[in-house]
């Protein structure tokens, strides 16, 4: 492992970028001569077939983040006094643009070798888009219970349990991503994101790590680029506001909770957003963004159904074309696709049966994956067992305050349990890499709620972002 205290950190991070970026920019245009422009592709703006402008979509320019310099190795930061190989964070190591450290107005104890504190911190490092190794050795003075999230409030470890003056490493990959990417022709091009999505901590060139728990406390972090010899399948999420990185507690998703139940060796790219409809995903550039980087051996779990299904959206039969060109394509550049049907809304007849609020959606979805040979995650199945077994008021318990669409963190990661019991259910290679320690689901016997101890996360937003528009987007 290399040194990085000093100087010599400034001059590992001057590396090449070509371990991290998918694809180098594209030469300036001569003064006066037009910017390049995009291919015309089906579900474009602009193209035939177009799908309609997303409703939340922003005509505000875009934030423009500097792009880092890629990592050549590991690096690993140690806290109070660089060993070896390693560099120091202090109590003053503040986060920036070129020098890791605390951030989001956060900064913990440091003192005999230990990073720790009462409260949730979080510790940032500006990186590249590409996939990340992190290991954490924790451990300090008092006993601790520590949660790990990272990004927009991504639960990647669970209630790792430290005795007094003992060490416990752990270790987890991460995703971090840019909206702009490279079309197959090499023109520049970038994702139409919301003006919601500006603040978001996804969308940014930086890592951003949130320990939280009881007395959180760590030793040292290591970073290890995901590249060449050491690249992992991704799978890549796509979908709507049930599946999305939720910003702010206490909303979550299943999407949000999925990298908990999983080990080092694949990595969650969860590019799901609120709003989403299939249609959309397209004329917003989400797909093109994904397509863009995608590899033999990626996966892509695709849920729309929610706002498909509203009326103008987008008819059945152009939902199932949709789905089926998603599949085509990804097969195309040698990945696997994975249809999931959409969970049910908290809908309940006078018996106590929930009720279909989905309309023909899901049972279109299961229909193209028959007549495609793509694998099926049946969440809408499973979460009518999940509701009724909690009942008509114990159900209330998954939802985010009165909302019957959105989850909280008991509900998404209830559900996100249902995607991993459809994973092994459905005999999906990525199986192996789930936590051996979490036992497979059933819906009908959920986890008790008044047993759910997952403590809530303060923020997945960057400080002086714009706020959260009060809209119920789906």
């Amino acid at each position: 492992m290399r040194s990085l205290s000093g100087p010599l950190l400034a001059l590992a991070l001057t590396v090449s970028l070509a371990h991290a970026q998918t694809a180098p920019p594209a030469a300036p245009a001569a003064p006066g001569a037009a910017a390049p422009r995009a291919p015309r592709t089906p579900g474009a703006p602009g193209a035939p077939g177009a799908a309609r402008p997303s409703p939340f979509a922003s005509a505000t320019p875009q934030p423009v983040f500097p792009i880092p310099p890629a990592l050549s190795g590991p690096v690993t930061f140690n806290c109070g006094v660089a060993k070896k190989g390693t560099t120091a964070v202090t109590a003053s190591s503040v986060y920036s643009e070129s020098a890791a450290g605390w951030d989001i107005k956060t900064t913990p104890k440091v003192e005999g070798g230990i990073c720790s504190s009462d409260k949730p911190f979080y510790f940032s490092m500006a990186l590249p888009e590409g996939n990340y190794r992190i290991t954490v050795a924790f451990g300090g003075n008092e006993e601790s219970v520590n949660t790990v999230r990272t990004e927009a409030r991504r639960l990647t470890l669970e209630g790792v349990a430290v005795k007094a003056k003992a060490t416990v490493t752990k270790s987890f990959d991460v995703n971090t991503r840019v909206a702009e990417y490279n079309n197959p022709d090499g023109t520049p091009s970038k994702v139409r994101l919301k003006s919601r999505e500006y603040g978001n901590l996804n969308w940014d060139n930086k890592l951003t790590i949130e320990f939280n728990g009881t007395n959180p406390s760590f030793h040292s972090i290591e970073i290890t680029p995901l590249v060449g010899a050491k690249a992992e399948p991704v799978v890549y999420l796509a979908g709507d506001s049930t599946m999305v990185d939720q910003d702010t507690d206490p909303g979550a998703s299943w999407g949000q909770q999925l990298p908990r139940f999983f080990l080092p060796g694949i990595v969650i790219a969860n590019h799901a957003e609120s709003g989403e409809t299939s249609a959309s995903f397209q004329g917003e550039l989400r797909f093109a963004k994904v397509m863009s980087i995608i590899k033999p051996g990626d996966y892509f779990f695709m849920q729309f159904n929610h706002n498909d299904q509203k009326p103008g959206a987008v008819p059945l039969d152009r939902y199932k074309q949709i789905l089926a060109d998603f599949a085509k394509q990804v097969r195309a550049k040698g990945a696997t696709p994975v249809i999931v049907t959409a969970q049910h809304r908290r809908t309940f007849d006078a018996s106590g049966h929930v009720t279909n609020s989905l309309a023909e959606y899901p049972q279109a979805a299961r229909d193209v994956a028959a007549a495609n040979n793509i694998a099926l995650v049946d969440l809408t199945a499973m979460s009518k067992v999940l509701y009724e077994a909690e009942g008509p008021e114990g159900s209330k318990h998954l939802f985010n305050g009165t909302d019957i669409t959105h989850f909280d963190n008991y509900g998404a990661y209830e559900l996100a349990r249902c995607i991993v019991h459809g994973i092994r259910e459905a005999k999906i290679p990525i199986a192996k890499f789930l936590d051996p320690t979490v036992p497979d689901f059933d819906p009908a016997k959920f986890d008790p709620f008044e047993k759910f101890t997952l403590p809530g996360s303060p923020n997945g937003r960057r400080p002086g972002g714009p706020p959260l528009p009060v809209d119920d987007q789906l």
